[in-house]
């Protein structure tokens, strides 16, 4: 062979003239690769998807609950949203009470299920919506009106709409046994998702026909952006007068960012595997390569009697080589791409192809010359893995005398 072309062509004919064979062990670099690229993208793209959340619903929502202190069924003053509402670090507050004891059901014959299997019932005031920053899927919140004259109006989340059909028109709900009209759905609401299947109706309306006080047991504050610690540390002694070891503060969005960062330890653990894939494809090119040299034997004793160099043979299989591993990683790549635009669209997420990369401590762009970096880092894994996969055969041949290829084959 006179050019790098005659090499390019003899080792093209090496991989084309045993397809399955080439296909065979392009599987490692394509599993290994399209793990990684599915484990980085498919985790980003979750993670994108927390944040947007976040960003809609802020991450300055406190949830207060009452504690033992107040007493065996633990309950805030009536008054305790005005209490919350007069620190300055607090732009707004709304109260809730659970109502226990009360069964649910859509109609009367759905009622035995629905006593093994209760629905949440909760009270609110008017200020829930806007001090949530929720909305609502069709009709209207329960107003000063309701609150004020004790209506049976009750308000319902998405998942429980959804489930009693409350959205293609049934609009009554049975609760002990006493109708109560519909007047609205609310979105659903990932920082708090009790309020997905809940019915939720007026305090006033729960005392009157329940008997459990006007006492809310939950209050939810909005507090001034940069100042959520503060108030959640300060809020439980405004509410109590000085005692805050009564109220227990949870700062909603933490749950999110904490399931934001066990889906980077998922990432890590994916990825991991899909190294691992590359590492075994990796043995499985240096096995068959090493298995097409003895089976090459004939051809190579030819060469090397012709006066080929023992380089040029060491190229022509380390080309080969490098060769099924560049096909792997990028065959890897565009499965990865597919499996995170697939499962994206299935979960609702806006999918990330291109997501900002931290490797051992040093931030990497998103791109790099037009491409995501993340496909160049897993082409490249996979493009490593070849070239020291194909290290041993290579050698292997170029070792080969004439003679001894007799003896091979």
């Amino acid at each position: 062979m006179r050019s790098i072309r005659d090499l390019v062509g003899v080792a093209v004919s090496g991989l084309t003239a045993r397809w399955s064979r080439t296909l065979l062990i392009m599987l490692g670099p394509i599993i290994g690769v399209s793990a990684i690229v599915a484990a980085v993208g498919l985790t980003e793209s979750a993670k994108g998807d927390l944040q947007a959340t976040l960003a809609a619903l802020g991450d300055n929502l406190i949830r207060g609950e009452a504690s033992g202190s107040f007493g065996s069924e633990p309950a805030y003053p009536e008054n305790v949203v005005e209490r919350v509402a007069k620190l300055a670090t607090v732009e707004g507050a709304t109260a809730t009470k659970t109502v226990s004891g009360v069964i649910t059901s859509p109609y009367e014959a759905a009622e035995n299920y629905y006593t093994a299997f209760p629905t949440p019932v909760l009270t609110a005031d008017e200020h829930f919506l806007e001090v949530m920053q929720v909305d609502l899927v069709t009709g209207r919140w329960l107003n000063d009106f309701d609150q004020q004259t004790a209506a049976r109006s009750a308000v319902v989340g998405i998942g429980l709409a959804d489930e009693f059909g409350f959205r293609i028109g049934q609009r009554t709900i049975r609760l002990n046994g006493i109708d109560y009209g519909i007047v609205g759905v609310v979105e659903s609401y990932p920082l708090d998702s009790v309020f997905d299947n809940a019915v939720i109706i007026p305090a006033t309306t729960a005392d009157r026909d329940f008997a459990v006080g006007l006492e809310p047991d939950t209050v939810y504050v909005r507090s001034n952006p940069g100042e959520t610690q503060l108030t959640a540390e300060i809020m439980g002694t405004a509410i109590n007068l000085g005692d805050s070891g009564a109220t227990a503060t949870t700062i909603l969005s933490d749950a999110l960012e904490a399931e934001a960062a066990a889906d980077s330890t998922l990432q890590i653990i994916v990825a991991a595997m899909g190294l691992l894939a590359l590492i075994v494809g990796g043995v499985g090119i240096a096995n068959v390569m090493s298995i097409s040299v003895i089976q090459r034997s004939s051809e190579i004793g030819i060469r090397r009697a012709l006066g080929h160099h023992r380089s040029l043979l060491a190229w022509q299989f380390l080309l080969e080589s490098v060769a099924v591993g560049l096909m792997g990683g990028l065959l890897g790549a565009l499965f990865g791409v597919g499996i995170v635009v697939f499962a994206s669209r299935i979960a609702g997420w806006v999918y990330v192809l291109a997501p900002e990369l931290d490797l051992f401590g040093v931030a990497l762009p998103s791109h790099y010359l037009g491409v995501p970096t993340l496909y160049l880092i897993g082409v490249g894994a996979a493009l490593g893995t070849s070239v020291f996969a194909g290290l041993y055969p290579s050698v292997k041949a170029a070792r080969l005398e004439p003679l001894e290829t007799l003896r091979l084959g």
